[in-house]
């Protein structure tokens, strides 16, 4: 369907034409009528359908055509639950409002407070954020959001798995306006704690779901390899980037600690790499990240906290250095390449720590999984079998676990008393003592 088809305002039409948008997504042609007629909506979608659209549209539009509830309070407030998505929605929001009257400002953590009210002071119409800093505003009372229209919960399901559902609770008490629109967003419906904050959060709402999380991508590649130990994975990884013929990669390691030693690595073989990681204040990190967007670096290794919001067309590679804890997270990973109808390689090194959440993403892929070798680097472990229960010390359980029966105590012998001197004298047992005779003095 094309974005003309759907109704939004001619002013919206113009600005998509200008970025050469035409055809909506399937996830664009569910949601974005629903939301235009003013419900609250639950949906889901693979990563890079297109989805920010979906909401930053209807709010748009529904802001054109309407009278703001409040002259200063925002009109839409859109969560995302890493500086880095919200960075990523907020350049979309921004390429949309280019041509309009409204602006728009970025609420994240890393940045300065004192800076950020002076922003919320000049009552933007439009807010994106993290969930803990708009919180923080909140308490200090530098932003009100009695007259919030739109409330939009983008990767709602991370937020939750961040223990953000606290400050999600007090975001919507300070925004309880009665004609406010939710629009909730997430990688997957099947999420319980999601489930019970939408009862909380929305008003009868529309759910859709386009396509399964955990279908296969048509447009990403990918391979696992068995790794014995870290020297092996190393290896393996030099051999993947040697064969590979690459734009930009991005490399997913467990921990702060593992990124900069990767990324050590592979400078001194010469590779631009670049290390990301929480630990970098949040000038650092838009700094590099701006340089791999232009391609300063060539390969960026990062933990989690990218897994989400890059949307950058030259990444043809993902690897995954470190299984995700997370199923989820494997299919956001993998989603950073292979985006707009470009193809993508993602490449996972499996050793004896991953197995866990390789089985685990395995389950969740519902597809049979064989692994690729290199040439000279095969090497011995072939998976961990699952343990078997040990049934001995499970039955000494089981009988130390039985209560011991209490001893009753022995009764006494009834001795018999029929018989005395093989005489029958009854139970009553008389016995005469004898008599000693008195001494006869003889004088």
């Amino acid at each position: 369907m094309q974005f003309k088809d759907l109704g939004l305002d001619n002013r919206l039409l113009k600005t998509l034409n200008h970025f050469a948008f035409k055809k909506a997504t399937d996830i664009q042609h569910q949601a974005i009528p629903v939301a235009m007629a003013g419900k609250d909506l639950v949906a889901s979608s693979k990563t890079g359908s297109g989805k920010t659209l979906a909401f930053v549209l209807p709010m748009l539009h529904k802001s054109l055509k309407s009278k703001s509830f409040s002259a200063k309070d925002p009109r839409g407030l859109i969560l995302a639950p890493t500086r880095e998505l919200a960075k990523q929605v907020y350049g979309e929001l921004r390429s949309m409002l280019s041509s309009l009257s409204y602006d728009a400002t970025l609420i994240v953590g890393g940045e300065n407070f004192n800076d950020q009210v002076k922003a919320l002071k000049r009552y933007p119409k439009f807010i994106v954020a993290t969930p803990g800093r708009l919180a923080d505003h909140l308490e200090h009372r530098s932003l009100y959001l009695e007259g919030l229209e739109t409330l939009i919960l983008d990767e709602a399901d991370r937020m939750l798995d961040l223990g953000f559902a606290p400050e999600l609770r007090r975001i919507n008490k300070a925004a309880k306006h009665r004609r406010r629109q939710t629009l909730m967003f997430s990688a997957t419906l099947d999420h319980a704690e999601m489930n019970e904050i939408a009862a909380e959060l929305l008003d009868a709402p529309k759910r859709i779901a386009v396509g399964v999380s955990n279908q296969e991508h048509t447009d990403i590649t990918q391979k696992f390899y068995l790794c014995d130990h870290l020297d092996h994975k190393e290896a393996i990884l030099e051999r993947a980037l040697e064969e590979a013929e690459y734009k930009q990669v991005i490399i997913f390691t467990a921990t702060r600690d593992d990124t900069e030693r990767l990324t050590a690595k592979l400078n001194e073989k010469k590779l631009k790499a670049v290390a990301l990681s929480g630990g970098l204040t949040q000038t650092q990190r838009n700094t590099i990240m701006s340089q791999f967007e232009r391609a300063v670096f060539k390969i960026l290794v990062t933990t989690d906290i990218a897994s989400r919001g890059l949307d950058i067309p030259n990444v043809t590679h993902v690897i995954n250095f470190d299984m995700p804890k997370h199923t989820e997270e494997y299919v956001h990973r993998v989603g950073r390449t292979g985006r707009a109808g470009n193809k993508g390689d993602a490449i996972s090194l499996v050793g004896p720590k991953d197995w866990a959440s390789f089985k685990r993403i395995e389950l969740y892929l519902q597809q049979d999984i064989n692994f690729s070798i290199f040439d000279g680097l095969k090497g011995k472990f072939k998976g961990l079998k699952p343990s078997k229960p040990d049934y001995r010390k499970t039955n000494a359980t089981q009988e130390k676990a039985k209560p011991q029966a209490k001893k009753t105590a022995k009764k006494p012998v009834k001795r018999d008393k029929t018989f005395y001197k093989t005489t029958a004298v009854g139970d009553n047992i008389f016995i005469p003592k004898k008599k000693v005779a008195p001494k006869v003095d003889d004088e």
